[in-house]
């Protein structure tokens, strides 16, 4: 099959949508699975409230991702490159999901025992994706970027900092402070700059 033919632009951004769209849907699959755990087992799965705010803010950051990433559709050039920085920050979502929720939890005591010994993992892959978000944003366009305000890069770079000083910090106060903090301005900074697509 010959490849000279240029592709439509429209058809490249659906294209890539879709894939990106399954990769997500995993990630949903996965929480909401989880979540579903502890109603199906409350007495076999005991809730830990640092845990359970993680996933909500991973399930409303993937949410939130899937509708800004419409911003694609300013993207005329598409490369390789591109297209695989953009699975594999998808890939970031599942990978993250899925340490929320592992396949087993033999090993371990609890929610609260395998969170904290898969922080490191988890906080560390939580700083690259604030940090891979703002590449995100940059190839949409100077005028996607600069459309953020300062507030943005402030931002993920504040996200970045807390995320990897919870990776050498074992202080589950300092994890709750954070994670309820973050939901919060999480779901304030959507509703004030994302509630409708431009």
């Amino acid at each position: 099959m010959e490849m000279d033919s240029p592709v439509t632009h429209p058809d490249v951004f659906v294209h890539v949508r879709i894939i990106i769209g399954m990769v997500l849907g995993l990630s949903i699959s996965r929480l909401v699975t989880g979540l579903a755990r502890f109603v199906q087992h409350p007495k076999r799965d005991n809730i830990y409230p640092i845990h359970i705010a993680w996933v909500l803010f991973l399930l409303v950051a993937i949410i939130h991702f899937w509708w800004f990433e419409f911003g694609l559709s300013a993207i005329h050039r598409w490369t390789f490159e591109i297209y695989l920085f953009l699975i594999a920050y998808a890939i970031l979502f599942a990978f993250l999901s899925a340490i929320l929720f592992p396949d087993r939890m033999d090993e371990y005591r609890g929610f609260e025992d395998y969170f904290q010994s898969r922080r490191k993992w988890f906080y560390g892959l939580l700083a690259l994706l604030f940090i891979v978000d703002l590449i995100d944003s940059r190839i949409k366009g100077i005028e996607h970027f600069q459309s953020l305000g300062l507030e943005y890069p402030i931002r993920q770079l504040a996200f970045a900092i807390c995320a990897t000083v919870a990776v050498f910090v074992s202080s589950k106060r300092f994890q709750a402070v954070f994670v309820t903090v973050g939901l919060i301005y999480q779901i304030t900074w959507i509703l004030r700059l994302f509630d409708v697509l431009n």
